[in-house]
């Protein structure tokens, strides 16, 4: 009898072990750029939209830069209907230095602030309240 082995029949040889490396590497690079792509969009979004603006009119209390990476500047407006009553204590950020150097001149004055509000943003990093103050100008003594 002879041999009847046939190189067809051949057992198959498993696939190269880096295509199966560079699978895991695809799925890994996308297990972790779609969520950063995500988040960029998001924080892309609530920057760039704005939900509401106005003005507030009040005694600047205080304003100071804060962060331990991203540094923003931070302040408090008093705002008193009547006098002798309680203020309201309006929080809001500011992104631009300029800006912050005007209030900070114009600290315990009477001033209005022009702002943006900018819902939804997701890290404390671009700042601690969602009013971005966008001007100011002095409105009394």
């Amino acid at each position: 009898m002879a041999d009847t082995t046939d190189s067809s029949s051949a057992p198959a040889t498993p696939p190269p072990a880096k295509k199966k490396h560079r699978k895991a590497l695809i799925v890994l690079l996308a297990l972790l750029l779609v969520p950063a792509v995500i988040v960029a969009l998001w924080i892309w979004v609530a920057l760039g939209y704005t939900y509401s603006s106005g003005e507030r009119a009040g005694y600047v209390q205080k304003i100071s830069k804060k962060g331990w990476i991203c540094k923003t500047w931070e302040g408090e407006l008093a705002m008193a209907n009547l006098p002798g009553t309680m203020p309201q204590i309006f929080a809001f950020t500011v992104r631009n230095d300029s800006i912050a150097k005007v209030i900070e001149q114009n600290a315990g004055k009477q001033v209005s602030l022009t702002y943006d509000q900018h819902r939804g943003v997701p890290t404390t990093c671009f700042g601690e309240t969602e009013y971005f103050v966008t001007g100011v100008h002095r409105t009394g003594p």
